[in-house]
């Protein structure tokens, strides 16, 4: 007879789901801390710039004028309108409010999609390396996910190629980012009308563009695979506040899609959270409608400190590191560390490396595994100078005492 415990009274659907790694590490990182050492954490993936000020008079201002009721399940008509504006202008994207679903950031946002286009035994194919939550989201809406890898020698981009190859009967959805957490990869227009070119000869395959990154972008202009028209009607782009405009906290996100996915998100969004904070959305009515300096001027100094990351890392020996073209990590390959050890810790895979640099040298990083590169680490250069050439420094010493 078996007995009952706490575990096994949870529900299947969320005892397959893994905890996110990039959490648990700072987590782990924030009890080192709370514990008097003195922690260098480049594990999350956040701005450490604040909300640019007139953003954030925008919120007060919309306290002291009680905005401060529910809003419409997709979000307020104005804000909806700013982003689709946006869109047009900057992405090629033509959209009016009916395609925009503003929703609790670009995690929910992705969420939505997923449950609202993927069936049972569903495929999804998400490239590698990927954010850590892509995977669990599509074991959430019980579709599998079919993973392509890029290599570390094509800047960790995928090739049209591996993709077609990847394609079956089953396939529903794309799923990538650019600029890409972990990587830092962008994928130029000709590599994504390549890719364009290869969905619009399945007529059943979506593509779910996850562009958080798009203002922290070094190469120059960002480019949207929804603006290539032979595919406009099955891309759905995500996007939202966190990244560019440094406003992780005020959770808002939003994806421009066809109009019956964007009423699909709404009604599954009716269902579960209802309507962004109202506050919240008055503050991203300012920043999409307000310039774009703040966010230029975070782009030039996280460029420097990418500069800084690498140069550091390639000094390292061992390491081996390609120049991320945007947002802010660098994701090098740790494979020659693989198999050894120090004091009676051994290294078997990239996870256990990031334990051994946090507990050893007291800087947090995150172990590739969890995302899908499992000879990788993900450092966050989201950090300031003085950190980031502290944390290097502890880095190297601790990679030279493993043998």
């Amino acid at each position: 007879m078996s007995t009952i415990t706490e575990t096994n009274l949870l529900s299947e659907r969320l005892r397959a789901l893994s905890e996110s790694e990039t959490l648990a590490m700072t987590k782990k990182a924030r009890e080192l801390a709370g514990q008097g050492h003195k922690v260098i954490s480049l594990s999350v993936g956040e701005p450490d710039f604040q909300t640019p000020q007139h953003i954030k008079d925008a919120a007060k201002k919309a306290i002291d004028d009680g905005f401060t009721f529910y809003t419409p399940v997709p979000g307020t008509a104005e804000l909806r309108q700013a982003i689709a504006d946006k869109l047009k202008k900057e992405n090629g994207l033509d959209y009016t409010a009916e395609n925009i679903v503003v929703s609790t950031g670009a995690k929910q946002s992705i969420a939505n999609v997923l449950l609202s286009i993927i069936d049972p035994g569903d495929e999804v194919i998400i490239f590698a390396p990927y954010w850590v939550s892509y995977v669990e989201m599509v074991k959430l809406a019980e579709g599998k996910s079919v993973i392509v890898e890029g290599t570390i020698e094509n800047d960790y981009k995928v090739k049209p190629s591996d993709l077609e190859a990847a394609i079956t009967p089953r396939t529903k959805a794309i799923l990538f980012s650019s600029p890409c957490n972990p990587s830092g990869a962008v994928f130029s227009k000709e590599e994504l009308t390549a890719i364009a070119n290869i969905v619009a000869k399945n007529e059943r395959i979506f593509v779910i563009a996850d562009e958080i990154y798009e203002y922290i972008n070094f190469e120059g202009s960002h480019f949207s695979i929804g603006s290539v028209s032979a595919i406009k009607d099955r891309v759905i782009t995500v996007n939202g506040f966190s990244k560019g405009y440094a406003m992780t906290g005020w959770r808002v996100g939003y994806i421009g899609a066809p109009k019956w996915i964007a009423a699909a998100c709404d009604k599954i969004q009716g269902q579960v959270t209802s309507g962004t904070c109202s506050i919240a959305q008055k503050a991203a009515y300012a920043a999409v409608t307000g310039d774009l300096s703040a966010a230029k001027e975070m782009a030039v100094a996280y460029k420097r400190r990418r500069d800084l990351v690498t140069g550091l890392l390639k000094e390292i020996p061992g390491v081996k590191v390609n120049v991320p073209q945007g947002a802010f990590y660098t994701f090098p390959d740790i494979s020659s560390y693989i198999g050894k050890s120090y004091n009676g810790t051994v290294i078997n895979k990239a996870s256990d490396l990031a334990m051994y640099l946090l507990n050893e040298g007291h800087v947090s990083s995150v172990g590739g595994d969890a995302f899908g590169a499992p000879n990788c680490i993900r450092i966050s250069f989201a950090a300031s100078d003085e950190n980031l050439k502290e944390a290097l420094r502890r880095i190297k010493e601790c990679l030279a005492k493993l043998k």
